[in-house]
């Protein structure tokens, strides 16, 4: 069983917004002249004091110290792996991911979010797998931002998304699949760990691209049986396990027991009649497929006494 990326999104709504660049200016030349334009406002106003309290000249250059001081207001800066998401009167107007120190209207929002390459690992989770075994599930998934503007207006909180969705999309593929196909056909957790984990990613991606979130890669990081359960697996996977070594010790045995009859004729050391033929085989055989060693018996008579 296989889960598809449709499957998923057809339970995601659409975006009501996505991401559009907004460059904004450079805030050097901005803070420079900024800058000058307070010093001159407060000069105005100091010469103003100076010329007998000269009232025009000291509004003047308070007007221009606070229109300067509200123009610098708009200064902001961006470190790289981040990004700035402006609002303006409650309207998203852009992202600004040029690093830097940059310049926007004064009276916008500009909300902080983090571009960097995350990691989230889920807690050890335990679910009942596809043969309604209890096992204990974990994974790793490594994502990271794609859309500033869904992951802060499509969710309340995209981390705390990212993390739900993991745990559910864990949770469904654990459901999804046996621990242990015990040879039979199909994809079990256990011995197409590669299969699985892409299943996952793809899953994972699903989820959360509804928060502007892009899944990077997952993994499993703990897959076990429930310790309820545990021993009792193990010695069913040891009881497998001594049935394909006996196996195969009776395949190999087999062929050794064929090959002395051929050579022993081929060479014409001795001559068998049936019954001794199947006397000599039942003894080989014991010989080369008991897990004790074999206490030899000399026979001191003849071959059929």
């Amino acid at each position: 069983m296989s889960v598809t990326t449709s499957e998923v999104q057809a339970r995601m709504p659409a975006p009501a917004v996505r991401e559009h660049e907004l460059t904004g200016v450079g805030g050097a030349i901005v803070a420079v002249v900024g800058f000058l334009a307070v010093l001159g406002g407060a000069g105005l106003v100091a010469l103003g004091i100076v010329q007998a309290v000269n009232i025009p000249l000291i509004v003047v250059g308070a007007l221009v110290s606070a229109v300067a001081l509200v123009v610098l207001g708009g200064l902001f800066t961006v470190a790289p792996g981040e990004a700035r998401v402006v609002q303006f009167l409650g309207r998203y107007t852009g992202t600004v991911r040029a690093d830097g120190l940059r310049w926007t209207n004064p009276f916008t929002t500009k909300a902080k979010v983090s571009t960097r390459i995350r990691n989230h690992e889920t807690t050890t989770l335990k679910v009942n797998d596809a043969d309604g075994n209890p096992i204990e599930i974990a994974a790793v998934v490594v994502w990271q931002v794609d859309d500033t503007a869904r992951a802060m207006f499509e969710v309340d909180d995209f981390v705390q998304f990212v993390a739900t969705q993991t745990e559910t999309a864990v949770r469904h593929i654990a459901t999804s699949y046996p621990y242990d196909n015990h040879d039979e056909a199909g994809l079990s957790l256990r011995e197409n760990a590669d299969e699985i984990t892409e299943t996952l990613s793809v899953e994972i991606a699903a989820r959360v691209q509804a928060a502007g979130v892009k899944v990077i890669e997952s993994r499993l990081t703990h897959l076990a049986y429930a310790p309820e359960i545990a021993q009792a697996m193990l010695q069913r996977q040891q009881a497998g396990a001594v049935v394909a070594a006996r196996s195969r010790i009776v395949e190999g045995a087999v062929g050794m027991v064929q090959l002395a009859l051929d050579r022993l004729a081929e060479e014409d050391v001795v001559e068998l009649d049936e019954e001794r033929k199947a006397a000599m085989v039942s003894n080989l055989l014991v010989v080369l497929c008991g897990d004790k060693a074999t206490q030899p018996v000399v026979n001191t008579g003849s071959l059929y006494h």
